[in-house]
């Protein structure tokens, strides 16, 4: 995946990661993940 991210954007979020003692990846890994989570519907399940 790539993406666009504004300078400024780009080195605000490392500051703010690099100060928890977190990396950008992880961080935005864990975002995707609850994204997915949240925002996917469940398969319904067929009746007999």
């Amino acid at each position: 995946m790539n993406l666009n991210v504004p300078f400024e954007l780009h080195n605000a979020f490392k500051a703010a990661t690099a100060a928890r003692g977190q990396n950008m990846t992880d961080e935005l890994l864990k975002f995707i993940k609850g994204y997915i989570t949240k925002h996917s519907s469940k398969p319904k399940r067929r009746r007999r």
